[in-house]
């Protein structure tokens, strides 16, 4: 066992530095670092001498891959939800914090960031992506869902491109990540110790940005987004599989949209598309409380255990999904994932 904190929390110079601290996990996020943060945040709103939040992760490889999927498949099964929920609970809450955190909150993201590493930086008011910036929300994949604020999130990105992102789970990298608004600003990797190191100072941080900012050029996803808004525009879930199957003869990438979607949990597909589909009326916290409901149901069903243990556990990825086509799910019990918990549901702001 390390005797490293997971999370370094700490004030250098204006700056209150954050490390995610567990890069052999990708920095996985946990309930301690949820916690740490979340008091580090509280301290610093409040010290005149911190004038800006920075955000990093330890390693060359993640900012943070997510939460610790395993952890919470373990704890549902074992049947202790409220353990399990606590953590989605106090994470969605420091999500929405962040997005009205009064003081800059700059996340420095040269590595993967997927799941609940999205989470800790897309609210934040600057978003840096580093070259090796690899960004993907791949939850309907382990039979889980889009969740830390991508209800709000996704729905506002152009061109439908954040549907696209939640019912495929792609990986996009820094030149998307610049070009959709998921990043602020692009960064080459060499300059991003610099810029942290930088953004210490007193400089006002717009200023120190933009010196070591550049133009990473088109994404990949550049050419493919007349087709994403044509498909994933349209107005119910069998209609955007309709339209990407007309295409599909003719063009590859629509073709690789509609297999990957179809091999997909059909519950969580159905479910990111109505996050999707209500997201862009919702206000952040009122977007988190959607997705405490959702987690809430997910805990306590089939597919989200069945997907971790093919993807995660046995790593056979031959997840058996109940039901096993989109055409068999029930739009009613589709439904029921977004239904009031009563006494349980998140306050956000309380």
């Amino acid at each position: 066992m390390s005797d490293e904190p997971d999370i370094i929390c700490e004030t250098r110079g204006s700056a209150g530095f954050v490390v995610l601290n567990r890069p052999k996990a990708l920095n996985a996020l946990n309930l301690v670092m949820v916690r740490e943060l979340a008091k580090a945040l509280g301290a610093w709103e409040h010290d005149p001498a911190v004038t800006r939040i920075v955000v990093t992760g330890a390693g060359e490889k993640a900012f943070c891959a997510g939460g610790d999927i395993r952890s919470l498949h373990d704890l549902g099964k074992a049947g202790q939800y409220d353990e399990m929920l606590a953590f989605w609970r106090e994470e969605y809450i420091l999500n929405a914090r962040i997005q009205s955190y009064p003081k800059p909150y700059i996340a420095l993201v040269d590595g993967i960031v997927m799941g609940g590493g999205v989470g800790l930086s897309l609210h934040g008011s600057y978003r840096v992506a580093g070259e090796r910036w690899l960004f993907a929300m791949p939850e309907v994949g382990i039979g889980f869902f889009p969740d830390v604020g991508a209800t709000y999130a996704l729905p506002r990105l152009p061109d439908h491109a954040g549907t696209y992102l939640a019912l495929t789970g792609d990986r996009v990298g820094q030149a998307d990540a610049l070009a959709l608004g998921l990043a602020t600003h692009a960064v080459p990797s060499a300059r991003m110790a610099g810029l942290a190191e930088a953004l210490t100072g007193s400089e006002p941080v717009d200023a120190v940005i933009a010196r070591f900012a550049g133009d990473p050029g088109p994404g990949k996803l550049a050419p493919e987004r007349e087709t994403i808004a044509h498909c994933f525009g349209a107005a119910t879930l069998p209609d955007v599989l309709g339209r990407l199957d007309a295409r599909a003869a003719g063009d590859a990438f629509a073709a690789k949209a509609l297999a990957t979607i179809r091999a997909k949990s059909p519950t969580s597909v159905a479910i990111a598309f109505e996050q999707m589909r209500r997201g862009a009326s919702l206000n952040l916290a009122e977007a988190m409380q959607l997705e405490f409901r959702i987690v809430s149901r997910i805990s306590r069903g089939h597919d989200f255990y069945e997907g971790v243990r093919a993807v995660v556990i046995d790593k056979d990825q031959a997840p058996s999904w109940r039901p096993q086509t989109l055409e068999e799910l029930d739009p009613a019990a589709v439904a029921a994932y977004f239904a009031p918990l009563g006494t349980t549901e998140l306050v956000v702001g309380a």
